[in-house]
């Protein structure tokens, strides 16, 4: 029986030393991951200490520190905002502590889930958010590793917005100090978030997961810690000391106060070897995703997924421009006085070629007879005269004189481009003359010797009881001098045409031809045509034609006139010159001066967000004094800044009110 008792109670003693061992074995954080850290120049990214920094191993909690980036992208294309609401989903809710204590379908805005995950480092915060940008985590994590790609991340694989333990949830401390510096680059206005103490996230305060390092670290300012049983304690952390600034990560702490220690230790070690004076060399930073980019084949995202490397991204067709279309070619205008030469020439041309033969003993019969006969007896000469309408110099009243032989005189006559039996026309000129009654507005040129005195061809009765009408003043147009070639075998025939508005001037003779450029309207009104009889023989004095061209109104005007309105007289403008004036906010802040630029401008930003119900209207202003830049807030009122100073001095940050 004792042999029997003393075999059960080494039997309990067994099993109660394994499931001690058991425990320990689970629960010891020295079992937890291997040791990975790595140490890099945050201005150059030169990394200048690393150990284990590409194996892969679990992220934990620093993989919010990709769902934020993931945020901030959002918030920066417009497409999310600070005081967007965010329907918890059952997924987020139900996400294992660390815990803000989100309830399925509550309605929380994105800043409070922010400050939940990136201080307190909330689980369902985190998910919320994954859940509202992506539809659901398992998409989200897809765009998660997109985005890891883009930045250089290349070992990196995520499943979830947290951190959790889960198959294939995989990084490095490289990708992860990676991450880091791109946060602090590519958002600087909310990298402020990581180095806070306490926030308020709605529905509750919460409290930096990272409060023990940021305190006890000079410099220190973020960024992200991270827990879990298979992943240890992880950190990755960012110090700035005078112009130099430091990104560490580790992997793998056995504890808290271990994993602070051997980062605190790494950073030395950083400073150290740091230079003094380098060029900032910043990140570029990821492209912010179209939100109607479809997601990755299942399963493409993971680093030795069968067929990676040759991953295909299906893109919408969302229109990304838009493309306008040629313009047409622009057709080759007409000028209206061209177009209406042209129309002109074509009527004059068809009247006269479908116009019905003159009846007999009309002016019109008489003229076409003569015409038949000078063509058919004379060949025609062509000699050089010039007639230069562009240099008319005066305007003179000498008319040519033709002196005739005992030649037949035949007169050339052209038809009207428009024809009209309306009173002056020259239809009715025509039929005046053939009754034998003088038409109304006749007109016949005068005609005087140029050199002797000569016999002119008597008129046809018809014309014997006209009268020229007086020349209008300023009217007349003197041609250029003409040396005719001389032929003692030929008579000359001339036509003198006198129109209303600056007619074209020809001259047909088969010794003599004249050609001037004149306004489109060549015989539309014709008012009065003489013709006389040529010498012989012309000598070689120069001969002056001149044709009288009196600027009476038009019988049959072509168009009517075309009336031009005067344009507006433009109103003065009234300039108003709006003097900006501070309207009494003659004072400001100072919180301190800074050995750079952009350190000022951090300090700016900083303070502006930390006490931004006194300095919202304050105007941020960096100076340089001394080789030191002064961070000051203008524009404030007195009460602003002396409130501004008791708050900031309260809050260990140094100031002093300026202006007044």
């Amino acid at each position: 029986m004792g042999d029997v008792a003393s075999l059960l109670g080494r039997i309990y003693r067994a099993i109660f030393m394994a499931f001690v061992v058991s425990t320990v074995v689970v629960t010891s954080p020295v079992m937890a991951a291997p040791f990975a850290a790595i140490v890099m120049d945050g201005r150059t990214g030169e990394v200048l200490y690393e150990k284990n920094a590409d194996a892969r191993l679990h992220p934990a909690s620093l993989t919010k520190m990709m769902t934020l980036y993931i945020v901030f992208q959002e918030i920066e294309a417009g497409r999310l905002s600070l005081d967007t609401k965010v329907t918890v989903t059952k997924y987020a809710a139900s996400q294992p502590p660390s815990r803000l204590g989100l309830k399925p379908g509550q309605k929380i805005a994105v800043r409070y889930l922010i400050r939940a995950a990136a201080i307190k480092s909330a689980n369902d915060a985190a998910a919320a958010l994954g859940d509202h940008i992506g539809g659901d985590h398992v998409t989200f994590a897809k765009r998660m590793t997109r985005t890891a790609r883009q930045l250089g991340m290349d070992n990196t694989t995520f499943k979830n917005a947290n951190g959790l333990t889960a198959e294939g949830h995989l990084s490095t401390a490289r990708d992860m100090n990676t991450l880091g510096r791109h946060l602090f680059y590519d958002f600087p206005q909310y990298y402020h978030i990581f180095s806070r103490r306490t926030a308020d996230a709605g529905i509750a305060q919460v409290s930096n997961t990272n409060t023990r390092f940021l305190d006890s670290y000079e410099g220190a300012d973020g960024i992200k810690t991270g827990y879990t049983s298979p992943a240890g304690f992880n950190l990755t952390a960012s110090a700035h000391r005078g112009n130099k600034h430091i990104i560490a990560t580790v992997f793998g702490g056995t504890s808290t106060a271990n994993r602070n220690a051997k980062m605190a230790e790494l950073m030395d070690l950083g400073f150290g070897k740091a230079k003094n004076n380098v060029k900032e060399k910043p990140p570029v930073a990821a492209a912010v995703e179209d939100a109607l980019v479809a997601s990755l084949e299942t399963g493409i995202d993971e680093i030795d997924a069968e067929g990676g490397a040759g991953k295909i991204v299906r893109v919408s067709g969302e229109v990304k421009t838009s493309p306008r279309p040629k313009a047409r070619p622009v057709a080759p205008t007409v000028s209206d006085d061209v177009a209406i030469a042209m129309a002109e020439g074509i009527d004059g041309a068809l009247a006269e070629a479908t116009a019905a033969p003159a009846p007999e003993g009309t002016l019109e019969f008489q003229a076409e007879a003569m015409a038949e006969a000078a063509t058919d007896a004379a060949p025609p000469v062509e000699p050089e005269v010039a007639l230069a309408a562009a240099d008319l110099p005066e305007v003179t009243s000498e008319v040519a004189v033709v002196e005739p032989e005992a030649a037949p005189v035949e007169v050339a006559t052209a038809e009207p481009a428009v024809v009209s039996d309306a009173p002056g026309s020259f239809e009715a000129q025509a039929a005046a003359l053939a009754s034998g009654a003088p038409p109304a507005e006749t007109q016949v040129a005068a005609l005087t010797p140029a050199e002797e005195p000569a016999a002119v061809a008597e008129p046809d009765p018809a014309l014997a009881g006209m009268k020229p009408r007086a020349r209008p003043e300023g009217m007349t147009v003197q041609l250029a001098t003409v040396e005719p070639v001389a032929d003692p075998e030929m008579p000359a025939v001339e036509e003198v045409v006198v129109a209303d508005a600056a007619p074209e001037l020809v001259v047909t003779d088969p010794g003599t031809e004249v050609a001037a450029a004149a306004p489109e309207t060549l015989l539309a009104d014709v008012t009065g045509v003489e013709t006389v009889a040529a010498p012989a023989t012309v000598g070689p004095a120069p001969v002056e034609l001149a044709a009288v061209v009196p600027a009476t109104k038009r019988s049959a005007p072509i168009f009517d006139a075309v009336e031009v309105t005067e344009p507006a007289a433009e109103a003065d403008e009234e300039v108003v010159v709006v003097m900006s004036t501070s309207g009494g906010r003659h004072f400001g802040v100072n919180v301190g001066e800074y050995p750079s630029r952009y350190e000022a401008e951090k300090a700016l930003l900083k303070t502006a967000l930390a006490e931004s119900a006194t300095l919202n209207d304050g105007l941020r202003k960096t100076t340089q004094s001394g080789g030191a830049w002064r961070a000051s807030f203008m524009g404030l009122t007195e009460e602003q800044a002396e409130l501004a100073c008791r708050r900031l001095t309260a809050r260990a940050v140094p100031c002093e009110t300026v202006g007044g």
